[in-house]
């Protein structure tokens, strides 16, 4: 029997459901060790670290995903 694994977090205005994660389909946008990894469950995206799949991940409502993702195309998180 798979383990279930379950995620909280709090949320501004409010808390984010417990989120089954155990059969996420886990996506990864490379082949390397230690790729970010996301799924999609529940209306929600997930985020883990795919070289350590046990550590936490990371919860997103669409409208914080989309805010992510229009800043790191835009450059913000650049480290260069």
């Amino acid at each position: 029997m798979a383990e279930t694994i379950t995620t909280h977090h709090q949320l501004a205005g409010g808390e984010k459901p417990d989120l089954d994660l155990s059969n996420a389909d886990w996506r990864s946008g490379s082949q390397g060790a230690g790729d970010v990894q996301i799924a999609f469950v529940e209306g929600f995206i997930a985020m883990r670290n795919g070289g350590r799949p046990e550590s936490p991940s990371l919860i997103f409502t669409p409208a914080e995903w989309r805010a992510f993702v229009l800043n790191a195309r835009d450059g913000e998180f650049d480290l260069t």
